[in-house]
């Protein structure tokens, strides 16, 4: 299964920074706005169990996406697991860890795998890394 990671420097300690992500419009704020993705319904903010129904676009095509949050350690990551949407697999975590000057260091992982096998790996595997490199 593909992985993709990318890790960040912010000036903010990470308590401030997983207090950013518990903001009720966080999603909302972090979305590129070239994504065209629109958030339907959230419920639970980003603790264990919350949902956040999306509509995103593939090329033309309304895709509808169900997330929910598997995993929350407090003021450290959190983690989504698509429920439902365009991947066969796509888990997403989330972590702050300080680095030692008063920042953090901000990693976000994507374990993901296409619909269709290897005709999915072929016809979208670039499309897909190349969206995430641009997103992260």
């Amino acid at each position: 299964m593909p992985i993709f990671e990318k890790r960040t420097r912010i000036a903010a300690p990470p308590e401030r920074v997983f207090a950013f992500h518990e903001e009720p419009d966080a999603l909302e704020r972090l979305t590129p706005p070239w994504e065209k993705a629109r958030v339907l319904e959230k419920t639970g903010g980003i603790l264990v169990g919350a949902r956040v129904v999306l509509e995103s676009r593939v090329g033309p095509v309304p895709v509808r996406w169900v997330a929910e949050h598997t995993r929350y350690e407090q003021g450290r990551m959190f983690q989504d697991t698509q429920r439902s949407g365009p991947f066969k697999r796509w888990i997403h975590t989330h972590r702050m860890d300080p680095d030692g000057s008063g920042g953090c260091y901000l990693t976000d992982r994507v374990e993901y795998e296409l619909p269709l096998g290897a005709l999915g790996r072929l016809g979208g595997g670039r499309f897909v890394r190349r969206k995430l490199e641009r997103m992260f």
